[in-house]
């Protein structure tokens, strides 16, 4: 029983560990793409709604995340 308890947590933190490199990674895609559009003299402005939209996307996302393999 310990070793299928122990074999359960090392994959969880797995998937924990490997959730947080896919999001730097992307969180850091997504720096370098407006910090490109800046430079290149573009005029950025994130409005409220903006936001909202960029906020219910990510929370759709999430929730299409943790049906996979179900």
């Amino acid at each position: 029983m310990n070793g299928e308890n122990q074999e359960k947590q090392s994959s969880t933190v797995l998937y924990i560990i490997l959730g947080a490199i896919l999001g730097a990674i992307t969180g850091a895609g997504a720096g370098y793409l407006l910090t490109k559009r800046i430079e290149e003299g573009e005029e950025i402005q994130i409005t409220a709604g903006d936001g909202i939209k960029l906020g219910g996307s990510i929370i759709a996302f999430l929730r299409q995340v943790s049906t996979l393999g179900k």
